[in-house]
């Protein structure tokens, strides 16, 4: 079992992860309660690093979306829902997702389609083309924008 940590050593360890790396509110709130410091002693924490810039949910929101779209290689969909599941403000990510460049974005997009459609076996058949834009959605990637890269015929090069 964990040993018990006092507050002032959650609140080290906590200015330390968050020097290193963004984290989301939610995320700190988790540790906390994993590390067993009490509700109220939580918040005066949170508070103090939320005071001292070291959690900022829209600067990781937007940390968040350009990572995952760059590096990933994830749709906007996807990005989005994660962010809800890590309890960012519907304000906040969208505001994130607003930030990412749409050519970019789109480039990333074919990269991805481009990639899976060497993979599959059915090549530029009816088939081929529904497994191709099962794989865009299920990346996150719009509907619309995944079917238009498909038509374009750009992934079978």
């Amino acid at each position: 079992m964990n040993k018990k940590i006092t507050p002032k050593q959650a609140h080290a360890k906590l200015q330390e992860l968050c020097a290193r790396s963004e984290q989301c509110s939610f995320d700190i709130h988790r540790k906390l309660y994993n590390w067993g410091i009490s509700a109220d002693v939580s918040e005066k924490i949170m508070k103090v690093l939320v005071a001292e810039k070291f959690v900022d949910d829209a600067r990781f929101a937007k940390a968040f979306a350009r990572d995952k779209y760059r590096f990933s290689g994830w749709g906007r969909i996807k990005i989005l829902r994660h962010l809800a599941a890590k309890r960012i403000s519907g304000i906040l990510a969208e505001n994130a997702l607003d930030e990412i460049d749409g050519e970019e974005y789109e480039a990333i997009a074919l990269k991805a389609l481009k990639a899976k459609s060497r993979t599959l076996k059915e090549g530029n058949t009816y088939e081929g083309r529904t497994k191709l834009f099962r794989f865009g959605v299920t990346r996150g990637f719009e509907p619309s924008l995944v079917a238009s890269i498909i038509k374009t015929g750009l992934v079978w090069e």
